[in-house]
């Protein structure tokens, strides 16, 4: 049985892995591989079949006979699970509502007339930047969707676009890896408690900052980024031009999105309620100001929450969480014993793996590297599960930089890969010749310089 369970984990991981050859969305093979794994655990425990350590690392068996307790602690072990799973999903709920409210008055649209310079290297560098900082604001993936929208208003052709839209990708994931929001990875690292806001911003700021720059000095003295764009006359997003609460709307909802990590340090609360809170303030503005004068009462739903709420992709929540019972059914699940202590499949594994490469640096460098070819919400997941480092450990920077980063490498690595795949219709073989490299390039200068922060400065 434990066998059967590690496998359906290995066949959904492989299916979520080939999610657009197969096209079947990965929240499909995600939700039948967390329900059936707890489904066959359940049954397994209540059979008297093998063994379930809880969170607390406490080993508890019916093997003896039927007991109320056992039986009682094999559930509550359940919802520690769940309830861990969901402070995640709210929280990018929240996250996800507050940039379609923003995105339904148009407040992204201002940003386009930051987006001035006719020289390709100039361009290249304010695309850049953009995409680094907002990825930390509102996350990779949102900045990659909104940066290129707008990149498809302003150059003509596309075999140029093709070209910063890539390197969009490489500084966007860069900038979401320093960030407690810029990433679904290093969100699930901070409201896991593996990770702190301060701690994993300023570890990671210049190793990330050096993945972002190192790739994109390099490009601007290669061909595609020399001399003047061919741009389009900037296409007119009337709704921007005559929408009142454009501005109000970015700002208050990107202030808010900023403002959960203070509400976390001066309450004490988890990072949920704080977005919960950003949530309700952003709605409620959003219900007074007036997107235009005068608007009938038949259009006010085309600004409304309620709109934004129908916006979401569920999809990616019910992704989550099923990856994320997956693997909480993975540590549920004693494996084998080390040093006469019965342990968790995750954490037999970690001990696995250390034993083999007793480098932890190197183990979270290939990881990164990994992460270009699997999904790296899962993988980080697991390693959550593996490891128990102590907070704010330089391990779990380390991860978080890498899973955020390495995705980079190839144009399927990371979800703004994805996005703007689909958007620009980008080829895998010519990101693999022609950026591939760039990324790798900026990948281990930032883990390079990470290792030298770590070694002369952390305590």
């Amino acid at each position: 049985m434990t066998t059967f369970i590690i496998l359906i984990f290995v066949i959904g991981y492989l299916a979520i892995t080939l999610e657009h050859p197969l096209k079947l969305d990965k929240a499909v093979p995600a939700l039948l591989m967390g329900t059936l794994m707890w489904a066959l655990l359940s049954i397994g425990f209540n059979q008297s079949w093998f063994d379930v350590i809880n969170y607390k690392g406490e080993v508890f068996s019916l093997a003896e006979g039927y007991s109320e307790t056992e039986a009682y602690g094999f559930k509550k072990n359940l919802m520690h699970h769940f309830s861990k799973i969901g402070e995640i999903l709210f929280f990018l709920i929240g996250a996800m509502t507050i940039v379609e409210i923003v995105d339904l008055h148009r407040g992204f649209g201002i940003i386009k007339k930051v987006i001035k310079p006719k020289s390709k290297q100039r361009l290249l560098w304010v695309l850049g930047i953009l995409a680094f900082v907002l990825s930390a604001i509102i996350d990779n993936l949102t900045a990659t969707i909104i940066l290129i929208t707008l990149l498809r208003k302003i150059l003509a052709k596309h075999q140029y676009r093709v070209w910063y839209a890539a390197m969009i990708i490489i500084a966007a994931n860069a900038g979401g890896a320093w960030s407690p929001i810029g990433d679904v990875t290093t969100t699930m690292l901070w409201i896991g408690g593996k990770v702190t806001a301060v701690g994993l911003s300023e570890y990671l700021i210049i190793p990330s900052l050096a993945c972002f720059v190192v790739p994109f000095f390099i490009a601007t003295k290669l061909k595609p980024f020399r001399g003047r764009a061919i741009r389009k006359e900037l296409i007119i997003d009337e709704d921007t031009e005559r929408l009142l609460s454009s501005k109000t709307m970015l700002y208050v909802g990107l202030g808010a999105i900023v403002f959960v990590p203070v509400f976390k340090m001066v309450t004490g609360l988890p990072p949920y309620i704080g977005m919960m809170f950003s949530l309700g303030l952003v709605w409620l503005v959003s219900e007074y100001v007036k997107p235009v004068k005068n608007l009938p009462s038949n259009q006010k739903y085309r600004y409304s929450t309620h709109k934004a709420l129908s916006k979401i992709e569920f999809s990616s929540i019910l992704f989550f969480l099923g990856i994320l019972l997956a693997v909480a059914a993975l540590e549920s699940l004693v494996f084998g014993s080390i040093s006469g202590v019965e342990v968790g499949t995750l954490r037999y594994a970690a001990e696995s793996i250390s034993n083999a490469i007793p480098n932890m640096d190197v183990v979270v460098i290939l990881l990164g590297m990994l992460s270009a070819l699997i999904d790296n919400v899962p993988m980080v997941a697991a390693t959550m599960g593996m490891y128990t480092f102590e907070v704010d450990s330089p391990v779990w920077h380390f991860i978080a930089y890498s899973a955020g980063t390495g995705g980079s490498l190839l144009v399927i690595g990371s979800a703004a890969g994805v996005a703007a795949m689909g958007i620009e219709k980008i080829d895998f073989i010519w990101y693999l010749k022609k950026i591939t490299w760039l990324a790798l390039v900026g990948f281990l200068a930032g883990a390079g310089i990470f290792v030298f922060i770590e070694y002369f400065f952390y305590n």
